[in-house]
Formats: structure tokens, C-alpha cells, sequence
């Protein structure tokens, strides 16, 4: 047990020594150089400050929605959410664009959505969600329906929804279709 803890106090010592030494030659001699035992990171202290650095950058995603099912547009809303809260304890700030086409329009119907109370709890709570309708879905519905096809306040239409994903793709955004 000595001959470990020896040779962990030895292997302490060598990257104190490797990481001062850098900075030692860096500073003008002004007294001999002393070298300290620092105790290394933590995991968790190395991953935040990698983060702290390198992760400054916004945090951008295409969520997919395409069936009208419930359960599929809850998941999709869920996943928004979740994300959203997972940056901002982070101190990091995330765009998110919900992009609905065909059947999945029906998640920003005004008329038939099964999540519109949620998404204006949503919309209300965060601007960093956003809803996209594609325009082309929404024209060819009006014209089987024979109707004009009402969207919930939150929603913005694009003229077409599988264009407005590869675009976000293209510039980078990460893309999940729950």
C-alpha cells in the first residue's frame, strides 16, 4: 500500500512539474523557481472547463415531426424541452426548430392539434422554440378539406417543411426526428 500511494505522490509530482515548468520559462527570472504539488482535476472539473471554453457557441436544433400521432408530437415537445433546460443549466443558450410536414401538421392545427394547449405553454415560457408549418402540406390539406387549414398563433409557415430541415442540416444544425 506505501509503494502506491508513493508512486501516486511521484506521479502527482511529475505533472505538476511537466504543467509549471511551461509557465516557470515563461516568467522573467525574478526568483528560483519553487515547484508545488497541485493535486490534478477532477473529471467533472476538466469536462466544465473544456466547456467553459470550447462550448460558447449556440447549440442549434431541427426536430421532425411527420404523423399525426399524439404520442410521436409529445415526445417531439418533450425532447424541445428538455434540451432547452439541459443548455440553460449549463449557461449555454440553445436555438430549437420544430418542423412539422404532412401528416404531422396536425400538431400545429388550430383545429385538430392534440398539443395546442401545450404549445402555447411552451411558446410562452421559452423563445428559444420555434414551430415551422410547411406551407405545401397546409395547401394540399386546404384542398382535400375544401377549407382553409387554421394554425395555432405559435406556428410559422415555410413553404415547405422537408426544404426547411435540409437547409437547417446544411448550416449545421443537428438534426432528430423523435
Amino acid at each position: 500500500m506505501i509503494k502506491f500511494e508513493n508512486a501516486v505522490r511521484a506521479a502527482v509530482g511529475v505533472v505538476a512539474l511537466l504543467v509549471l515548468t511551461p509557465l516557470a520559462a515563461a516568467e522573467p527570472a525574478k526568483k528560483p523557481a519553487t515547484t508545488q504539488i497541485v493535486a490534478a482535476p477532477t473529471a467533472k472539473q476538466t469536462i466544465a472547463r473544456k466547456r467553459s471554453v470550447a462550448d460558447k457557441k449556440l447549440h442549434n436544433l431541427v426536430l421532425q415531426v411527420n404523423t399525426n400521432e399524439p404520442a410521436m408530437m409529445n415526445l417531439a415537445l418533450n425532447n424541445a424541452t428538455n434540451v432547452v433546460q439541459y443548455y440553460k443549466d449549463l449557461g449555454e443558450n440553445v436555438t430549437i426548430d420544430v418542423v412539422t410536414f404532412g401528416p404531422g401538421l396536425h400538431m400545429l392545427r388550430d383545429d385538430t392539434s392534440p398539443v395546442k394547449a401545450r404549445l402555447k405553454t411552451i411558446a410562452e415560457k421559452s423563445t428559444s422554440i420555434t414551430f415551422d408549418a410547411c406551407g405545401n402540406t397546409q395547401e394540399n390539406m386546404g384542398k382535400a378539406e375544401n377549407k382553409k387549414i387554421p394554425l395555432v398563433a405559435q406556428a410559422t409557415v415555410v413553404k415547405s417543411g422537408v426544404v426547411r430541415v435540409m437547409e437547417l442540416q446544411e448550416q449545421g444544425w443537428t438534426y432528430v426526428r423523435p
